[in-house]
């Protein structure tokens, strides 16, 4: 989330930490779209441009940080293997759109007046 007004940007980035582990921030809400959309790792990274390697890390990430899992993944067999996100990982992804949502709305009040404020960098 960010936003211009002449050289100076608003962005804004909710994270949650676990520890000092980002649990949950923008890039991991975009893999679990991007799986929920693709239902497989390698397509979810591809369409993100995240190696097959750093895909399966950030799922390790978002599974270990929470309550229970948030990803799904069955492995290939006669009838292929898939991934999906679980009721868990789905009600996390919508809560956390929800908190942007809320923080855009926040923001949109503060944004022209706060950016007039800031310089030009020299």
């Amino acid at each position: 989330m960010a936003s211009e007004t002449g050289n100076a940007v608003l962005k804004l980035k909710a994270q949650v930490l676990v520890g000092d582990t980002i649990a949950l921030g923008p890039g991991k809400a975009a893999l679990l779209e991007a799986i929920d959309r693709e239902g497989s790792i390698a397509a979810a990274g591809r369409s993100l441009g995240l190696s097959y390697r750093r895909t399966r890390d950030m799922i390790d990430v978002l599974n270990a940080s929470w309550q229970a899992p948030l990803v799904y993944t069955v492995k290939g067999g006669q009838r292929g293997g898939g991934t999906s996100l679980t009721p868990r990982g789905l009600l996390v992804l919508e809560r956390y759109r929800a908190l942007e949502a809320v923080l855009e709305d926040a923001a949109s009040r503060y944004r022209e007046d706060l950016l007039a404020l800031a310089t030009t960098p020299t």
